[in-house]
């Protein structure tokens, strides 16, 4: 095995992952409610340590090298963002932890975007095109009437109220045992490998605001640039180590 190539390989994939990731993180830096993405690498080990039957095949000077990185999930990265006052009645934020949660046709997905509208037939949706229902505290579409929207009034506690007399309607904001196991799914939407685990959560519901994306744009930029100094390093490498196995073969090796 040509060591050499090999371990720069991994560094040029790797790299071009890290760069993918940070590239979607830089791009969502204005989108509400969004959470970025960490990339996550760990050192490969060589054949030899991975399958004993091919240890009789490795050389043991090589050994100590390593078998380069490998790149591992995503981790998303939970922390808030700044909260923006919008003046909009239908807007809300999340003061701590928590998630509103939405019906993605059919599957319950969490989001910290709390752009609402009311849709023509009552239905408070997500305001991002996808127009998704925004779930109540029993995990049903929350009904609104549209004609009062600019008498809504959401209180710190997650009820809506629109002055009609009619009982409050409550925000469905949850809790989840673990955040490292939240993921990213579209756009602003994170799923959760068991929503029977998330519990009601007592975080604070700031009305007429929204949440910043937690991205800070010079440090994805920062990020990027030494991504591309990496795999540049890397693809210089091979292309150094390619023209030396040339001179090699056709020019040592060469029968005179």
């Amino acid at each position: 095995m040509l060591y050499g190539l090999y371990l720069s390989a991994t560094g040029v994939m790797t790299n071009s992952y890290r760069q993918d990731v940070i590239a979607n993180n830089l791009a969502n830096a204005e989108t509400v409610g969004f959470k970025k993405d960490l990339t996550m690498f760990r050192q490969r080990m060589t054949a030899s340590q991975e399958s004993p039957e091919h240890q009789g095949w490795s050389n043991p000077l090589l050994e100590g090298i390593g078998g380069g990185t490998l790149a591992e999930p995503t981790s998303l990265d939970t922390s808030a963002g700044s909260l923006e006052k919008t003046g909009i009645k239908t807007d809300a934020a999340i003061q701590g932890s928590g998630y509103f949660t939405v019906d993605d046709h059919g599957t319950t997905r969490l989001t910290r975007n709390g752009q609402f509208v009311i849709a023509t037939d009552g239905t408070l949706i997500m305001a991002n095109g996808k127009n998704l229902p925004v779930l109540d505290a029993s995990g049903n579409p929350i009904k609104l009437d549209g004609r009062l929207a600019s008498q809504t009034v959401i209180g710190q506690d997650g009820s809506i109220s629109q002055g009609d007399g009619s009982v409050p309607k409550q925000l469905g904001v949850v809790d989840v045992p673990d955040p490292g196991l939240l993921k990213n799914e579209s756009g602003t939407l994170l799923s959760y490998p068991n929503m029977k685990e998330v519990t009601p959560s007592n975080s604070i519901i700031v009305a007429e605001s929204v949440e910043d994306a937690n991205v800070d744009p010079a440090t994805e930029l920062t990020a990027l640039m030494e991504t591309q100094r990496q795999l540049e390093a890397n693809a210089n490498m091979i292309h150094t180590q390619d023209s030396t196995l040339d001179k090699l073969v056709n020019t040592v090796g060469k029968v005179s």
